[in-house]
């Protein structure tokens, strides 16, 4: 999507990331202020994975 936080938690989780970027989708049709408000918070709370040198 726009921030990675679907592939950050599939990778987290262990689930594929095509899942979590399904339910974030399917959770904006059904919805979409909670799902935006869920989006925005998970970018601002996942950390960036760390650059190696």
């Amino acid at each position: 999507m726009i921030a990675g936080v679907a592939g950050g938690l599939g990778e987290y989780l262990a689930v594929d990331p095509t899942i979590i970027r399904l339910l974030i989708v399917l959770s904006l049709l059904l919805g979409l202020f909670p799902a935006v408000i869920a989006y925005a918070a998970a970018w601002a709370i996942v950390p960036e994975e760390p650059v190696l040198p």
